[in-house]
């Protein structure tokens, strides 16, 4: 058997074969298809070959895969840790990615399905376009405080807002500029409608995400941005392993005698997912139950922002169990659930069913007494909560040492 180590660049990459216990230098494959395509050919059935995760190494592993029995791929940041050298090159990273593999000491990164890579790119792509409205929303914002002018108390680029923008005293250039930003921001909201109709289809079709859902404050597109984070959420023994797969858990740095210092969150992974995560937090917590009760905990004691990463971190623990149970929230209210899933029909471009004489599946959410309802249950819930919290500070839980909590 060989191992083939790929040192990938943008443009090219550098191989190196591990055959009988010596390395030595392979070739110099150009990163276009079609050669990749005929290296890929010249490999054997029992090769297997290491590459570094990086941007094109999707497209790499795509092609290779079906030649070889197995493709790595190495985390970078924990390679260089490991076989950080003050002599590096080309053909001695490749060396050392085809070692580490060999010798099982190689750190890997899971490779994602072809589903799970195209929910990835449609999420990161629907996060690129949210990104660049809001860029252009405060291109609109600054120009006004440039001029001295106050902001709108309402929506600025909705109807009303554009109709007092247009008659503000801002210089004649500059009103120009405004209304190139307003144009480009109605073009990709045509996009941003299209980014989510699709997630909205998927997100009908996936069990998981209905399951996801029924915790409030999450919506379809954080469900689906945590799958397509997570993939498979067997991969993850413990929801620990899956808070610290999504960089939500604290540094920790400790040496010697000294005590150990926990520090902010590692902020490993995927960005979009842990910043989605903290705005379902947010959402979380405004409503009432259980969740809200734990925001305000943490709120009283560490303020807002950590009580909202702190949420965004039980919303992992939580999804954890759901989708490894296959179950539900249990404080999920009926009501609002009906109207999420109704709401996301419509968005996936489901007939409305508006002017029958049969009530929607969705219609008991319209009704205030059963809002009222659901609310006061769940402020039951998370009146239970605090009761709980505040017996665990009096009388810590049995094994549990340490001082008593006062905070």
């Amino acid at each position: 058997m060989r191992v083939i180590g790929l040192d990938l660049h943008r443009d090219f990459a550098v191989s190196a074969v591990l055959e009988d216990g010596r390395v030595r230098s392979g070739d110099r494959i150009t990163l276009e298809h079609e050669a990749v395509a005929a290296f890929a050919r010249t490999l054997r059935a029992d090769d297997e070959v290491v590459v570094e995760a990086t941007g094109n190494t999707a497209a790499v592993v795509r092609l290779i895969a079906p030649h070889v029995r197995r493709v790595a791929i190495a985390n970078p940041i924990q390679v260089r840790a490991i076989a950080w050298a003050k002599v590096k090159t080309d053909k001695i990273d490749a060396g050392v990615l085809a070692k580490l593999h060999a010798s099982g000491f190689l750190p890997e990164v899971w490779s994602p399905d072809e589903d799970t890579q195209m929910l990835r790119r449609l999420v990161a792509e629907r996060a690129g376009v949210v990104s660049h409205m809001t860029r252009l929303k405060n291109r609109v914002h600054a120009l006004l405080h440039a001029n001295l002018i106050p902001p709108y108390r309402g929506t600025l680029f909705g109807k009303g807002g554009r109709t007092w923008l247009a008659k503000q005293p801002i210089p004649e250039d500059q009103r120009r500029t405004v209304a190139r930003h307003l144009d480009e921001l109605d073009r990709t909201a045509v996009d941003l409608a299209a980014l989510d109709r699709a997630l909205a289809q998927r997100a009908l079709a996936d069990a998981r995400a209905r399951h996801l859902m029924t915790i409030s404050g999450v919506n379809a597109v954080a469900a689906m941005t945590l799958l397509s984070a997570t993939g498979d959420i067997s991969r993850f023994p413990s929801p620990g392993k899956l808070v610290s797969y999504l960089g939500l858990n604290p540094s920790v740095r400790q040496s010697g005698n000294r005590p150990a210092y926990h520090g902010h969150i590692t902020k490993q992974g995927r960005t979009y997912a842990r910043a989605m995560l903290v705005e379902a937090a947010w959402a979380a917590a405004a409503g009432p139950g259980p969740l809200r009760a734990f925001f305000t905990r943490i709120k009283d004691r560490s303020g807002k922002q950590v009580a909202a990463v702190a949420t965004a971190r039980k919303l992992v623990v939580l999804a954890w169990h759901l989708l490894s149970k296959e179950e539900d929230y249990a404080w999920a209210r009926p009501a609002l659930v009906a109207w999420k899933r109704r709401r996301l029909e419509l968005q996936a471009g489901e007939p409305s069913r508006r002017g029958g004489n049969k009530p929607g599946p969705a219609s008991e959410y319209s009704l205030r007494q059963v809002r009222d309802r659901e609310r006061h249950w769940l402020g039951m819930a998370e009146e239970e909560y605090r009761r709980f919290a505040t017996a665990w500070r009096e009388q810590p839980p049995p094994g549990r040492t340490g001082s008593r909590r006062t905070n």
